[in-house]
C-alpha cells in the first residue's frame, strides 16, 4: 500500500490526515513516480487554509517531489521506469509515497543531484530563475531588495544573485536569520522587526533606492516595498505570508514615482516542457557547480506522516530555508 496526506476541509494544520491508499495506474500522458523526497512550500499552507480555495474535497496537497519512475502511461516518450526525476507543477497530491504526474511536468534529475536536494530546491529554484532572469532580468552590479531572504526561496535567491554579481539586500526577522542570509550571499540584511525597511534601503544605497523589490510577504511590506523603489521601479509581488494586499488605490503608484507592479506565477513563465527543461538545466548547473548549496538540516526533514507538525512549524516561522517530507519505505 502507498501512503499520502489528504484533507477534507480548509483549516489549520489539524485538517491534514495521513492515510493508506492504492494508486491508480498512470493515465495517458502520465508518469507514476515513487517519491523519495517531497518539497514543502508556503503555497501549500495557502491551499490548505483556503486563502487559495478549492472546490472539491477530499484533496491531496503538494506539487513538488523527486523520485524514481515506476511506470508510464500510454503516449509517454523519453521517460522510462527506473529514471530519476523531479517535478514541481503536478496536480495536488505530491504529499504521498506514490504520485501520478503529467509527463510534461517531469524533468530528468542528474546523478550529481540527490533526491533531497532536488525536492528542496526545484520549485523554489524555478521560482528564483524566473524572478531574477525573466520577470526582471537582473544585471551585475545592480542592487535589489528581496523580502524573506532566509526562507527557502530567499536563500536560493541570495546565492543566485551573488553568482550573478548582484547586490541583494534581504529582509529577515531575527539576527540568526540575518546570519544565514549573509552566509548564503546577501550583500546586506535588514531586520524588519527592529529597523525601518525603506529608511535602511535608502541608507544602504546612498539615497538611490532600488530598481526592483521581490515581495513574498504581502500586506505588511506593501508600503515599505513601494517606498524602497526608485522612480519607475518594479514591485514584484509573489506571495502573501502576512496576508493579501487589498483595496489598493492605483494612484499610489504615481505618487511614489510612476512605479510598476506585477504579480507573476511559475505557470506564467514555465508553461511548456522546453521552458521547464531550460530552467531546470540552469538551476541544476548552479547546484552541481556549488554556486547554489542546498542543505536541509535533519530537524527539517519530517516523516510524511508528520506533515501536520511540519505545517505548524512552517507557519510559526520556526523554520529557515527548505524543508522536506520523507515518505516511509
Amino acid at each position: 500500500m502507498a501512503t499520502r496526506i489528504r484533507f477534507s476541509a480548509h483549516g489549520g494544520p489539524e485538517v491534514l490526515e495521513y492515510e493508506e491508499f492504492t494508486p491508480n495506474p498512470p493515465a495517458e500522458g502520465e508518469v507514476q513516480v515513487s517519491n523519495k523526497a517531497v518539497g514543502i512550500n508556503y503555497i501549500d499552507t495557502y491551499i490548505r487554509s483556503g486563502l487559495y480555495p478549492l472546490t472539491h474535497f477530499p484533496s491531496g496537497l503538494g506539487s513538488e517531489a523527486a523520485g524514481v519512475v515506476l511506470s508510464v502511461g500510454a503516449g509517454v516518450t523519453g521517460i522510462r521506469p527506473g529514471d530519476r526525476v523531479v517535478y514541481a507543477q503536478s496536480a495536488l497530491g505530491a504529499y504521498a509515497s506514490v504520485h501520478n504526474v503529467a509527463a510534461k511536468n517531469i524533468a530528468p534529475l542528474p546523478d550529481a543531484i540527490s533526491f533531497e536536494q532536488a525536492a528542496a530546491s526545484f520549485l523554489k529554484g524555478l521560482t528564483v530563475q524566473y524572478l531574477l532572469r525573466r520577470t526582471h532580468r537582473v544585471e551585475s552590479g545592480e542592487t535589489i531588495l528581496f523580502h524573506a531572504a532566509a526562507g527557502g526561496v530567499g536563500l536560493i535567491a541570495c546565492q543566485w544573485a551573488k553568482a550573478l554579481g548582484v547586490r541583494l539586500i534581504g529582509t529577515v526577522g531575527s539576527d540568526e536569520k540575518a546570519a544565514r542570509a549573509r552566509a548564503a550571499g546577501a550583500w546586506a540584511t535588514i531586520n524588519y522587526r527592529t529597523e525601518d525597511i525603506a529608511k535602511r534601503v535608502a541608507e544602504l544605497t546612498h539615497g538611490e533606492k532600488v530598481g526592483v523589490v521581490y515581495d513574498s510577504v504581502g500586506k505588511d511590506t506593501w508600503l515599505p516595498s513601494l517606498n524602497s523603489l526608485k522612480v519607475r521601479g518594479l514591485m514584484v509581488s509573489l506571495g502573501n505570508a502576512s496576508g493579501p494586499v487589498t483595496g489598493v488605490d492605483l494612484g499610489i503608484l504615481n505618487q511614489k514615482g510612476s512605479l510598476f507592479v506585477t504579480r507573476p506565477s511559475l505557470n506564467g513563465y514555465i508553461n511548456s516542457r522546453q521552458d521547464l527543461l531550460d530552467a531546470s538545466q540552469e538551476l541544476f548547473s548552479l547546484i552541481a557547480d556549488g554556486a547554489i548549496k542546498v542543505d536541509v538540516p535533519a530537524q527539517q526533514r519530517f516523516p510524511l506522516r508528520e506533515a501536520k507538525r511540519a505545517h505548524e512549524m512552517l507557519q510559526s516561522r520556526a523554520l529557515s530555508g527548505s524543508s522536506l517530507l520523507i515518505p516511509e519505505d
